[in-house]
Formats: C-alpha cells, structure tokens, sequence
C-alpha cells in the first residue's frame, strides 16, 4: 500500500508587533518573520511515519506570500518529498472559505491523493475550519482532533479522535481528510542532510492561472467574511516596588504584601 500524502501547513506570525491593513482589516503578513504553525509539525510527522510504514510520497502545500517558502523548506528538511506554494496577490486577504477552496483546487490538480493532513489548528487564527472546509469542496470524509492513526486496509484506514470528554475510534474510507492534534506524536528534528537536500529541491509556484479557480470565489472577493473593527489591547503599566534589605528580609516583605492584597 502506497500513499500519496499532501500536508497542508501555514506560516505564522512570532512578532508582537503585528499591523492591520485599515482597509482590509486583515494581518500585514509581508514583511514580517513568520515560522511553521506548531500543530502542522505534528501534521508532518504523522505523514512521514506512515510513509515509512508503508511508502509512498508526501506533497506539502501551502497559501501566502513568496517568503512562505522558508516554512516549506523546513518541512522538506523534515523528510517530505515535493512543495507547492500558492502564491498570488489574487489570493490575498482570503478567509477560511477562500482559502479552503483555492487548498481544495490545489489538490485536485496534484491528482489521486490518498490523504490529506493538517494540524487542528492555526495558532493565529485559531478557527479550526480550515480542513473541514476543503474536505467539503473535495467531497472526502473529514475526521478531525485526531490523536492516532493506523493504516487498515488498501482503501480505509482507522482512527482515534480526541475529544473533550471522550474518545472515539472511527474507521474510515481514503481519500479522507484528517486535521490531528498535538498529542499524536512528537515531531522529529531536521537532520543536517536533509537540511542540505532540503535547498536542492524547487519548491513549485501556483498561481490563478495554474488551477482551475473562480475568481468571483478567491481572495477577497471570494470571502463573505467580514471584519466590522480590529483593536489592539490597551497596555497598562503598573507599579513595581524594589524590596529592600537581605533575601530574608525581602522574602518576610514579600509575604506581608501578599498577603494584605489574599493571594496568601
């Protein structure tokens, strides 16, 4: 049994010193430095062991801007084999709809892909409606919070979703789609070679043109999601008192203030 895996993975922001567009209302991702969302790692990972179980070959794809390809390059390091970066200013400032259905457009186009991996979620975002999304424009079943995963048979494979309070072993029909969570593996660390041969591959460059899209149905045009406003939390600067004296001292201090305001 040889799979053909695409894990769907997404660069995000590590500043704090993000911008809104006052247009758009969306994040300024150029020009800012970015790194691979934590929960796609464990994405990755689950697509390599069963590469390793059973062979086959793993296809990352992401949607951004061209220094997106950083983040892909740390996936190839990892192990994957190949990378698609689509990349437009078509497609910028699209919502979880518009980008599910540009991602979903991508994959038809790769061809007779068995599975499709994501992490649970964006740390930026945080919706978690991404997978579900194109498992709906591709018509595939969709299991998410998915801790473990097993291969079955040729055309089906068996997992353990984690849920809130309980869990629940499903079986379920390829091709599929599968966002896993964080309890499901630890990811590996790239291996000095890997890194180099991760710089000998070309990471492929799709844009409008190179899938069949609607243009009514990407980017903004394409998102009915509507941002009304967008605030950055007031940042409130409070008192720091210096304790004077021995640690002793300090620590007998410590301890009277604490408890004057019941945290003791």
């Amino acid at each position: 049994m040889s799979l053909k895996i695409v894990v769907c993975i997404k660069q995000v922001p590590v500043s704090n010193n993000l911008k809104i567009d006052p247009v758009t209302k969306n994040l300024v991702r150029s020009g800012e430095a970015g790194v691979m969302n934590p929960y796609d790692k464990n994405a990755i990972e689950a697509a390599l062991r069963l590469k390793e179980e059973w062979g086959g070959e793993i296809t990352l794809l992401s949607m951004g801007p061209p220094d997106f390809e950083m983040t892909l390059r740390q996936g190839l390091a990892m192990g994957c084999d190949d990378a698609v970066l689509l990349s437009s200013r078509q497609f910028g400032g699209a919502d979880t709809l518009a980008t599910g259905y540009v991602l979903a457009q991508a994959i038809k186009e790769l061809g007779n892909v068995d599975l499709v991996l994501f992490g649970r979620q964006s740390v930026d975002a945080d919706t978690s409606q991404v997978g579900p999304i194109v498992s709906e424009f591709l018509d595939w079943p969709q299991i998410t919070f998915v801790s473990e995963l097993h291969s079955h048979t040729k055309n089906s494979m068996t997992a353990t979703r984690l849920l809130e309070n309980m869990q629940q072993k499903i079986e379920f029909q390829l091709p599929a789609v599968v966002t896993v969570r964080s309890e499901m593996n630890e990811p590996r660390y790239p291996t000095p070679r890997n890194i180099q041969q991760s710089y000998k591959k070309t990471i492929r460059i799709w844009d409008e043109n190179s899938l069949p899209v609607d243009a009514d149905r990407i980017g903004l045009k394409g998102s009915p999601t509507v941002v009304r406003s967008v605030w950055a939390p007031e940042k409130e600067a409070k008192a720091t008192t210096f304790l004077k004296g021995s640690a002793d001292e300090a620590v007998r201090e410590l301890l009277i203030q604490l408890r004057a305001t019941n945290l003791l």
